[in-house]
C-alpha cells in the first residue's frame, strides 16, 4: 500500500513535493515559496478592505509572519521513518494505486524493504507474538483481537473504537478508503451543529401558528407533539395521510394515519391497495427527509383533524388537503426566511444547542493529517459565526477559533442549487457581513454562493477526492453524488436512540419471528394437503397421497384453525414491533419485521457511510479503512443448511472413518511397541471445517457462532439493523 502526498504538501498552484526514497529519521521538509499557511493562504482575488475579516482573503500581516512560517513548516512534515524492518515511507501522488476492493490508496504508508531484508528473509517479527509472517495465516481471530489490544497497551495508545458502543459507530454502505480523502466538507445544521428537535422545532412551530393564526386558521389550542412524527415518512398531500412504506416505496404501505388518528389494515388496504408511491410526484408526496420537516408534518396533521371537522373559515369554498399543506409549509418556511427564530437562536444558543465537546478535536484531527475541511452551509455568516463560535471556540486550543479548523468557508450556499448551477460568487470581507463580488475563489476564503464546481477548482480536488458529511439525502447527499461523484456521509441523529430500541425489542421481535416460523411451518403442511386433496377431487388420484377424504377435511380444518389462532397474536405483536423507538411509527429503518423503510434505502443508495453524529468519527482515525459488509441474498437463505447436508456430512462421516481406522492402526501399533517397535502413524480429528461457509469463534463468555450468510448472525453486523 502507497501513500501519495496531499495537498497540504502542496504549493498553492504547484506540484507535490517529491517524498524522499531512501532511508532517513524523521525530517522536516522546509516549505517552498509556493506554500503557505491556511492563515496566510495565496489568493487570486483582490485583498480586502480595511477592517476585512481575518483569514478571508487578506495576506497576514508582518506580526503573523513568524506564525505563519512555523504553521507552514508544521504543514509539511513528511512521514517517513527508518526501522530495522525497512522504510516507512510517502509515495508520489501519480503512484498511487488501486487496491483489490477498487479503492485508492493514495494516503496508506508503503514498506520499503532494504536489501538486507527482502520479503521471506526477514528475521523475528514479534509483533502479535508471531515468530514469522506466515503465522499471521494460522493466528485464530480471537487471539489476533486480543493481541491488537495488547499493542495499544504496551504503546499506551488509547484505543480508537470501543466495543459494546454501537450507537456512536459510524457503518458503512459502500466501501470507503478514508485515508484517500483529500477534501471533508461539512454541512452546519444538524451535523456540525446540533439543535434540541424540541427546543428548535417547537419554537419554529409556534411561529408558524402565529402566521396562520393571523391568515384566520384555527390553530387555538394546537400543542407541538414530537411523538406524532418521524423522520422518513411520505406525506399524502391528497388525502392528508402520512404513511410509511417499504424500501421499494410501492404497494406495500406498512402504516398509516389521517390527521392524528392511525388507520387500520382494512382502510389501509382501501387507499392504497397497490399503490405506486412516486416520490418525484412532488405536486402529492413530500418525503420528510430531515430534523426540519418534524414542525410542518405535525402542524399539517392536527390541522387535517380541524379540517374534517369543519373549523375553517377561510376565504370561500372549500380548502383541499393540498392546499392546506401549501398554507402549512409557507407558515414555516417564513418562520425560517424572515429570521425570527434565529434570531432568536443567536440571543440564546444554550436553549437550543446541544455541545458535544468531542466535535472540535475530531476536526483537528482530521486538519492535521493533511485534509482540507471546508463548511457549506444554507445559513447565512452572522448566524453562522454565532452558532460555530459558540459550539467549537470553547474546546479549542488557546488562541485558536473555528475559522482556523477550515480551508474554505461558504454561506448562503442556496443548496440545492449549489450542486446544480454555476452561481455568482461573494466574497464576505466585513465581520457583519458586506460582501463584493470576486471572480474565483481560494484557500483560507470567506465566501457567499458560488458553487460546487467552484470549489474543486479551488482546492484541487475533484469526484471521489471529497466527502461530503451533511443531514439532507436530497441536498447534501444525493446530488453531491449524482452529479459530482464526491463521497457521501449522512449525519441521523436517531441512530442512536434506533440502535438501543432494537436491542430493547430484540426479544420482542425474536418471538414474533417464532410465531411466524410456525405459521409458515404449519402453511407448508396446510398446502401440501390442500394439494394432495385437490389432485383426488380432480381425479388425478395417482399422485392424490391418500385415501381418507374424511380424515385429511378433518386436518385441514384443524390447521386452519391453528394458524387463525397464530393470527390472533402476530397482529397485535406486529402492530407493537417497534414501541420502544416510536409507538405509532415503529423502527426509522424498518418497514414491518423483515424489510428496510423507505428512508433506510435512501440512506443506502446516496451515503457511503452513514453515523449519529460527526464526534463519532473520533472513535476512528483519519486513515480509517470503511468495509462494507457482506450483503445477503434470497438465495443465501438456505445455503448453509446445504452445505451442512452435501458436504460436512461426507467430511464428518470420513473423518469418522478414518478415526476408526486410526484405532484400529493404534493398537496395532501398541502391540508392537511391546514388542520394541515404533509406529510413527497417528491421527486427529475432531470435526473442524477448514473450508466451511460457517465458523465458531470463541470469545468467552460472548461466544457465538458467525455464517457470513447471515448477516443476524454476526453481533457487530448492524448493517442489516439501520
Amino acid at each position: 500500500m502507497r501513500l501519495a502526498l496531499d495537498g497540504r504538501r502542496q504549493g498553492c498552484h504547484g506540484a507535490p513535493f517529491k517524498a524522499g526514497r531512501r532511508p532517513c529519521a524523521p525530517v522536516r521538509v522546509a516549505p517552498s515559496s509556493g506554500i503557505k499557511s491556511r492563515s496566510s493562504a495565496a489568493c487570486r482575488c483582490a485583498p480586502s478592505a480595511a477592517g476585512g475579516i481575518s483569514g478571508a482573503g487578506e495576506p497576514a500581516g508582518p506580526a503573523d509572519g513568524a506564525a505563519a512560517a512555523a504553521l507552514a513548516d508544521a504543514n509539511v512534515l513528511e512521514e517517513a521513518f527508518a526501522t530495522s524492518t525497512g522504510l516507512v515511507d510517502a509515495v508520489q501522488q501519480d503512484e498511487a494505486e488501486i487496491d483489490f476492493l477498487g479503492e485508492s490508496t493514495e494516503g496508506n504508508l508503503h514498506l520499503h524493504l532494504v536489501d538486507s531484508l527482502r520479503k521471506g528473509k526477514v528475521g523475528v517479527i514479534n509483533v502479535f507474538g508471531m515468530q514469522q509472517l506466515d503465522d499471521i495465516y494460522d493466528l485464530p481471530l480471537a487471539k489476533l483481537k486480543a493481541a491488537t489490544q495488547s499493542v495499544l497497551d504496551v504503546l499506551d495508545v488509547p484505543e480508537s473504537f470501543p466495543d459494546g458502543n454501537p450507537q456512536r459507530a459510524i457503518y458503512c454502505s459502500r466501501t470507503l478508503n478514508l485515508r484517500s480523502i483529500k477534501a471533508i466538507g461539512y454541512d452546519m445544521d444538524y451535523t456540525l451543529i446540533h439543535y434540541d428537535v424540541n427546543a428548535w422545532e417547537g419554537r419554529a412551530y409556534e411561529y408558524g401558528l402565529e402566521t396562520l393564526r393571523q391568515q384566520g386558521v384555527p390553530v387555538d389550542g394546537l400543542r407541538f407533539d414530537p411523538d406524532l412524527v418521524i423522520r422518513g415518512l411520505i406525506m399524502d398531500k391528497e388525502f392528508g395521510n402520512l404513511i410509511k412504506v417499504d424500501r421499494f416505496g410501492f404497494g406495500l404501505v406498512k402504516r398509516a394515519m389521517h390527521g392524528t388518528r392511525m388507520l387500520n389494515w382494512q382502510e389501509i388496504r382501501e387507499l392504497y391497495g397497490r399503490e405506486v408511491v412516486n416520490l418525484r410526484n412532488e405536486g402529492r408526496w413530500v418525503f420528510l427527509n430531515t430534523l426540519f420537516s418534524v414542525s410542518e408534518a405535525v402542524m399539517y396533521m392536527q390541522l387535517v383533524d380541524r379540517l374534517d371537522l369543519g373549523m375553517f373559515q377561510v376565504g370561500a369554498g372549500n380548502i383541499s388537503y393540498q392546499a392546506l399543506y401549501g398554507m402549512v409549509s409557507k407558515a414555516l418556511y417564513r418562520t425560517h426566511v424572515e429570521g425570527k427564530l434565529k434570531a432568536e437562536i443567536i440571543q440564546a444558543p444554550e436553549r437550543y444547542v446541544e455541545l458535544d465537546p468531542e466535535m472540535a478535536q475530531t476536526l483537528l484531527d482530521q486538519r492535521d493529517s493533511g485534509k482540507q475541511l471546508l463548511l457549506i452551509t444554507n445559513s447565512d455568516y452572522e448566524y453562522t459565526n454565532k452558532m460555530m463560535s459558540f459550539a467549537y471556540d470553547p474546546f479549542l486550543p488557546s488562541g485558536m477559533r473555528w475559522r482556523d479548523l477550515f480551508d474554505m468557508v461558504i454561506v448562503m450556499a442556496r443548496k440545492p442549487d449549489f450542486f446544480n448551477y454555476n452561481m455568482s460568487l461573494y466574497e464576505v470581507v466585513t465581520p457583519d457581513g458586506l460582501m463584493r463580488p470576486v471572480l474565483g475563489a481560494c484557500k483560507g476564503g470567506l465566501y457567499c454562493g458560488g458553487s460546487a464546481r467552484m470549489v474543486e477548482k479551488a482546492l484541487g480536488v475533484e469526484g471521489d477526492d471529497l466527502l461530503y458529511v451533511g443531514d439532507h439525502i436530497y441536498t447534501d447527499a444525493a446530488l453531491a453524488k449524482i452529479n459530482f461523484r464526491w463521497r457521501t456521509a449522512l449525519v441521523i441523529r436517531e441512530l442512536e436512540l434506533e440502535i438501543d430500541a432494537l436491542a430493547r425489542g430484540r426479544p420482542h421481535r425474536d418471538a414474533l419471528k417464532e410465531l411466524m416460523m410456525k405459521k409458515e411451518l404449519i402453511g407448508d403442511v396446510f398446502n401440501q394437503l390442500r394439494l394432495s386433496r385437490q389432485r383426488w377431487v380432480h381425479g388425478h388420484t395417482a399422485n392424490a397421497s391418500f385415501e381418507d377424504e374424511e380424515g385429511i377435511n378433518e386436518t385441514l380444518a384443524q390447521l386452519l384453525m391453528v394458524m387463525e389462532h397464530l393470527d390472533d397474536r402476530i397482529g397485535p405483536a406486529l402492530e407493537r414491533d417497534g414501541e420502544h423507538f416510536n409507538k405509532r411509527w415503529g423502527y426509522l429503518s424498518r418497514a414491518g419485521l423483515n424489510d428496510k423503510s423507505q428512508l433506510n434505502r435512501q440512506i443506502e443508495k446516496y451515503a457511503d457511510i452513514y453515523t449519529s453524529r460527526v464526534s463519532n468519527f473520533l472513535r476512528y482515525t483519519p486513515y480509517s479503512y470503511f468495509r462494507s459488509p457482506s450483503q445477503s441474498l434470497a438465495h443465501d437463505r438456505n445455503l448453509t443448511r446445504y452445505y451442512e447436508r452435501t458436504y460436512v456430512k461426507k467430511q464428518q462421516q470420513a473423518a469418522a472413518a478414518a478415526a476408526a481406522a486410526a484405532a484400529a492402526g493404534g493398537g496395532a501399533a501398541g502391540a508392537a511397541a511391546g514388542n520394541g517397535t515404533h509406529s510413527g502413524s497417528s491421527s486427529s480429528s475432531n470435526g473442524s471445517i477448514s473450508n466451511g461457509f460457517s465458523v465458531s469463534i470463541n470469545m468467552g463468555p460472548n461466544a457465538y457462532n458467525y455464517d457470513p450468510n447471515d448477516p443476524d448472525s454476526d453481533p457487530e453486523h448492524e448493517q442489516d439493523v439501520v
